[in-house]
């Protein structure tokens, strides 16, 4: 017996499977608890999200010497369009008092400043956002807008800038893991039951699931407690949507390898057996894409992409150890009964030889080459729609799919303060070079106004108001001009940062991140596929698919946000977090397909081979699938622009890749290229195998 089917045996052996048990007992009964912790080790402050080594990024750690605390400012906004009175302006005055007294806020209140139109005020509030990030915000901002709103007879009023805006993100980020959980698990429990028709057996996959997402989230906890892994809300909510919906397919995909193997066994331990050490290969491989690609994200600049990284990859790979361990061993303890009311009798014969995908595979085989260049052109067609994509990053009002508070309060500063009040740039210099670099600012086009510098331990601070609107392309050229202007004043070391300039060094490392981490991603997963499949050709042809299938879903999804739901853009990072969740999920099911077709062209020949394989996985591939799809549509119900694409394009990528490119682009590639598809491999080898016609040709 082969040592790989030895160690197939274990998690479903006659005693080993209740060790198997015990042992994930024990590991979730330890793992709960700081499992529920990990929301309370995110790090939402902006530098958990910006580019480690950017200018504004060391601006934020500088002025920490001349603030102890890292402040966000909130910007009171106060309107009459009728002009602002005596009586407005004295009672402005008061809430500023009232301000200064609100818990976490620190340091001076500034204003009431009224607009030059009379029309305006506005108080300016720092919040001290500590070591919670945005989670401070939201209290202090929540207390800020009833002072506010309180006697301001007839008054209308807002809290915008930085802290306005971070209090909205924490709001609408609020629940997120909860939400997500729900949200996700309800979808999952829907489509297994409608996958398995089995009111018992979709138990399994979701506990194993389940368990490994307590797992992973207690081992991320503890490596974000004790090595400073970067947690945020964003990895943490898209490791649940990760875990559930990978694990799932996972599941999927061995589990009707365990029932198919029912059939041909009548000893379910050995049909277990079996069933792992034929669908473990594809599982682990499948797996090992994800992990690889995700962990490619090491080498990004944004710390939030580094991040994202090691947090996805640690989910999947415990899902795999849960569904390669724990699930086997649940199946074979529970029985053949838990597919009931399809009990799969020993014997009996296998459905999906004859089934639909069976039927599809025929005709496909008659006119393969037909069959992949129109599906191709399809996909081609499909792309054009990238002429809409906007990924340079989000405006402030963009970020939101709703109108908060905090925007509006934008849109009214706008109107009568000079565009970039509320989120001054904010340079610091050498104490000896402040002057010069003050008047260097001052003078540069686009700024209105610069404070007086502060001084403490040798060095100045000041900042600069701009006066174009924050998050607009007018500003950030500013921040270069400003840039370039206080850099030549000699011997000041000079830095600006500040909201927009963080918005700029965002952009320009996440184009960094994705002229990086695409081709390195795309190298990882073809060198992965040339070691499963012992081809050259197969690799090359299933990336050129799956890169076919995202730049179609990007096309598409482009189309559909500046068309459909009219969202301002995308964020810089969307691209590339979308090609490695598209491609690294994506060439599972490709793995899944090709290497049940391998096994099946051993013995049958490539054409038959691929008729076969597609008869074996279609119907469980396509519900991973449309699980996988399920799951990531869920971000969709977050009222954040940026997670309402991704969960969009990938599950629209995931649905195109199992519906059609997989089940259509890819058969037809195998069959049109028949034995080729396997160099310089064994099987490419005329004679390799005694070549049986698929059903339905000539």
């Amino acid at each position: 017996m082969s040592p790989t089917r030895k160690l197939a045996e274990l998690p479903c052996g006659r005693r080993s499977k209740w060790v198997v048990l015990a042992l994930w007992l024990v590991l979730l009964v330890a793992a709960g608890p700081l499992a529920g912790k990990l929301m309370g080790a995110e790090d939402n402050q902006a530098s958990s999200w910006l580019p480690g080594n950017a200018e504004s990024t060391r601006v934020l750690d500088e002025q920490r010497a001349f603030q102890p605390v890292d402040t966000a400012q909130a910007v009171v906004v106060y309107q009459r369009t009728s002009g602002i009175t005596p009586a407005d302006r004295a009672e402005a005055t008061r809430d500023a008092v009232r301000f200064a007294a609100v818990p976490h806020v620190v340091g001076p209140v500034n204003g009431p400043v009224v607009s030059t139109d009379g029309q305006a005020m506005q108080t300016t509030v720092p919040i001290d956002i500590g070591s919670n990030g945005w989670n401070d915000l939201k209290p202090a901002v929540d207390q800020l807008r009833r002072i506010a709103a309180t006697d301001s007879n007839g008054m209308t009023t807002h809290v915008t800038g930085p802290g306005g805006v971070g209090a909205d993100q924490a709001e609408a980020f609020a629940g997120i893991d909860s939400s997500l959980l729900t949200a996700t698990v309800s979808v999952v429990i829907i489509l297994l039951l409608l996958t398995y028709r089995s009111p018992v057996l979709w138990i399994l996959p979701l506990v194993s699931a389940a368990g490994a997402l307590t797992v992973a989230e207690a081992i991320i906890y503890l490596l974000a407690k004790h090595t400073g892994l970067t947690v945020n809300a964003q990895s943490a909510g898209i490791l649940i949507v990760l875990v559930l919906g990978a694990g799932t397919d996972y599941a999927l995909l061995l589990t009707a390898r365990y029932r198919e193997e029912l059939r041909r066994h009548q000893d379910r331990h050995e049909a277990m057996a079996f069933a792992l050490h034929r669908a473990g290969p594809a599982i682990i491989a499948s797996s090992a894409t994800v992990i690889v690609s995700m962990l490619c994200l090491l080498v990004a600049e944004m710390n939030s992409t580094r991040g994202l990284g090691p947090v996805c990859a640690i989910g999947v790979l415990v899902a795999l150890v849960a569904m390669l361990t724990l699930l086997p061993a649940l199946l074979v303890i529970v029985g053949r009964w838990v597919f009931w009311p399809v009990r799969p009798g020993y014997g009996t014969p296998e459905p999906t030889r004859t089934g639909r995908w069976a039927h599809i595979g025929t005709w496909i085989g008659r006119r393969p080459r037909k069959v992949w260049v129109t599906t191709a052109l399809a996909l081609a067609a499909c792309c054009i729609g990238l002429v809409s994509l906007d990924a340079n990053g989000l405006s402030t009002a963009g970020t939101f799919t709703g109108t908060p508070d905090s925007v509006v309060g934008q849109q009214v500063l706008e109107e009568h303060f000079p565009g970039g009040t509320g989120a001054p740039l904010t340079v610091i210099s050498t104490d000896a070079g402040a002057p010069a670099v003050r008047e260097a600012a001052r003078t540069t086009a686009g700024v209105a106004a610069t404070t007086p510098p502060v001084v403490h331990g040798g060095q100045a601070l000041f900042q600069a108001t701009l006066a174009d609107p924050p998050d607009s392309r007018a500003a950030k050229d500013t921040v270069d001009r400003v840039r370039a202007a206080v850099h030549a004043v000699p011997g000041a070391d000079a830095k600006v940062g500040g909201s927009t300039a963080v918005v700029l060094d965002a952009g320009r490392a996440a184009a960094h991140d994705n002229r990086a981490i695409i081709p390195l991603v795309l190298g990882v997963v073809l060198l992965i596929l040339a070691v499963l499949l012992r081809a050259v050709t197969a690799p090359l042809v299933l990336i050129a698919t799956v890169v076919l299938s995202y730049a179609a879903a990007l096309g598409i999804s482009a189309f559909f946000f500046a068309h459909v739901f009219h969202f301002q853009g995308q964020d810089n990072a969307f691209p590339l977090f979308v090609f490695v969740f598209l491609v690294a999920l994506g060439i599972d099911y490709n793995i899944f397909l090709m290497t049940r077709i391998r096994e099946e062209s051993a013995q049958y020949g490539t054409r038959q081979g691929a008729l076969n394989g597609l008869s074996a996985t279609g119907g469980v591939i396509t519900s991973a699938g449309l699980i996988l799809a399920s799951t990531f549509a869920v971000l969709g119900t977050l009222p954040i622009v940026g997670f309402a694409e991704i969960g969009f394009a990938v599950a629209l990528g995931v649905l195109l890749d199992t519906l059609i490119v997989r089940s259509v682009l890819v058969t037809a590639l195998t069959m049109d290229l028949d034995r080729h598809m396997w160099w310089p491999g064994r099987l490419a080898r005329p004679g390799a195998v005694a070549q049986a016609p698929p059903s339905g040709q000539g």
